[in-house]
């Protein structure tokens, strides 16, 4: 008995494990092909995210008012399970710097960890670079606030209330002290877009920022910033499989409740 059951479970987790290959393998095969659609300059229509839009319109009104966005990148690293959130957060931060150098007005960044000091040093340098104006480039634009959450959260405030800024971008791994900032911010009357993939952090995100990026939308910032074509390839990829699932679901239960 024991020996036909270990059997079907064994041929049970034989088939998920099949069923979760060739899903993958589809996943693989949807993204190639709409790779090669987004760089064959195919029209590829996204859905509208507002808060993308809004921080154009906000490094917009940076320029013309000549005070420099305040952005955080979280409380967090490169290492770890918030790796890829703190990596879209500097997705973003490399667009504002883009947008800053343009008109002199580059973003003043705040980091928690150590080792996002370099990472974010560099996206501002390589945004002056590019423009050709690699002699403007002030590292100093980069601060390491605490490694603390709560700590660097103070820090931040303090410069809420001491520094002239054209607004707050917020896009990271947060936690409680998400909300002691976002207050602050608000209460000075600073526009905000603000990003979080925790579930716990996003009712604060909610209540003090103008525009909000929620969960994956996130992960999503090279597509819509940058158009660039892998991004745009995985997103369209990722949105099929979506709907292929739910479809899969959907005959699922139909069956089930028929027989």
């Amino acid at each position: 008995m024991r020996t036909i059951l270990y059997i079907l479970r064994t041929s049970s987790m034989s088939q998920m494990q099949g069923l979760a290959l060739g899903l993958f393998l589809l996943f693989f095969l949807l993204m190639t092909i709409c790779i090669d659609r987004a760089k064959a300059g195919r029209r590829i229509s996204l859905r509208s995210i507002p808060a993308f839009a809004a921080l154009r319109e906000l490094m917009d009104r940076a320029i013309e008012s000549g005070r420099s966005p305040h952005f955080s990148l979280g409380v967090k690293g490169i290492e770890g399970k918030d790796t890829a959130t703190t990596l879209a957060g500097l997705t973003m931060l490399e667009h504002v710097s883009d947008r800053g150098a343009v008109g002199d007005v580059p973003p003043m960044v705040t980091v928690a960890d150590p080792t996002l000091l370099p990472l974010a040093q560099d996206a501002l340098r390589r945004a002056y670079t590019r423009r050709g104006l690699a002699e403007r480039y002030d590292p100093g634009r980069v601060r390491l606030v605490a490694p603390e959450p709560t700590a660097y959260a103070t820090g931040v405030m303090d410069i809420f209330e001491h520094e002239k800024l054209a607004g707050n971008v917020m896009v990271g791994a947060f936690g409680d002290e998400y909300l002691l900032m976002g207050e602050t911010a608000a209460k000075k009357g600073l526009s905000q877009i603000a990003g979080a993939a925790d579930p716990q952090t996003l009712p604060f995100i909610f209540t003090t920022a103008d525009e909000n990026l929620v969960g994956e939308e996130i992960y999503a910032a090279g597509a819509y910033l940058y158009s660039w074509p892998e991004h745009i390839g995985s997103l369209l990829a990722q949105d099929w499989m979506r709907a292929l699932i739910a479809l899969i679901i959907l005959i699922g239960v139909i069956i089930k409740s028929l027989y």
